[in-house]
């Protein structure tokens, strides 16, 4: 069964909870057009039509893809917002996407511990939180509780870019997702290496993006004498969103075929085309690689 394990949609409850806002994160309506608006960036065109569930469903159905799970936007920065706001939006969005069924299956952003306990027994794949807040021995004990929970459930974490610092003056739109995403990515990558596996050795981990190809640097770790053995973490795992075939191929030397997962980052981007490494590669990184980090009992079977 063919698996893209980062997406994002926006339900309707969510949708309509950004429009009350009047402080970012907020959607802005504007003639027919509506704007988001976020605290480190500039605002951004957005389309309803891309966070709709119907045409959604039908786009993974063209692309092959059976299930498609449901990532919170973390840049949007909800999960940073004063709890009493946080909470609204947040059970927007997880009780939106649960209500939507097949092919949509959801990636929990929760609050605390308690809160992932609640969403991971009502049924959600595994969490999702940002690389900023584990980018640090002190960030992944402040997320413990969270981790130990993802253990208990036998459920993966999905470590995703989170809210941009202010940009400088004059940047243009993609500065962000060129700069202060990759390097948070990075430096999650290094943390878990570092402090992390040590901590949770059970836990499954995803990282976007191929982690901002933070694996890419080994050599450099390893000269300065950091654990480049996390190269080989084989319950560490990064998909493919937002690269091509030439760092995909790189990373794919370094970290191996078994590690490396299909995720499309829609409606932000469409899926890499990697036909070219041939019908072994797509199954690995399609169907067998996700049904490892997903459901390891049904590889185990």
């Amino acid at each position: 069964m063919s698996v893209d394990v980062h997406q994002h949609l926006w339900p309707e409850p969510l949708w309509a909870a950004l429009a009350r806002r009047d402080a970012p994160p907020r959607l802005r309506r504007e003639g027919a057009d509506w704007w988001l608006e976020l605290a480190g960036e500039p605002p951004s065109l957005v389309r309803p039509h891309d966070h709709d569930p119907a045409a959604r469903a039908a786009l993974a159905e063209r692309d092959g893809v059976e299930r498609v799970l449901i990532a919170l936007s973390l840049p949007l920065g909800i999960q940073a917002l004063p709890e009493p706001e946080a909470r609204p939006l947040l059970d927007s969005f997880h009780d939106g996407i649960a209500e939507l069924g097949a092919p949509f299956e959801l990636w929990a952003t929760p609050v605390d511990a308690d809160d992932a306990a609640r969403l991971l027994s009502a049924g959600a794949r595994g969490a999702c939180l940002p690389a900023g807040a584990l980018a640090s021995e002190a960030g992944l004990a402040g997320a413990a509780g969270v981790l130990a929970e993802l253990e208990a459930h036998d459920a993966p974490l999905l470590v995703h870019p989170g809210p941009a610092p202010a940009m400088p003056s004059g940047a243009p739109a993609w500065w962000p997702a060129m700069t202060s995403y990759v390097a948070e990515m990075h430096a999650a990558w290094h943390a878990w290496a570092a402090w992390g596996r040590a901590a949770h050795p059970r836990l499954r981990v995803l990282f976007a993006m191929l982690a901002g190809c933070a694996p890419l640097h080994a050599e450099r770790l390893s000269a300065r004498g950091g654990p480049a053995a996390a190269l080989h973490d084989e319950l560490t795992f990064f998909d493919v969103s937002s690269y091509g075939r030439r760092t995909v191929d790189a990373m794919l030397r370094v970290v191996g075929v078994d590690r490396l997962v299909h995720g499309s980052d829609r409606p932000v981007a469409g899926p890499p085309d990697l036909s070219s490494f041939g019908p072994a590669f797509v199954h690995a990184i399609a169907e067998a690689n996700p049904c490892r980090l997903l459901s390891p009992e049904l590889v185990a079977s």
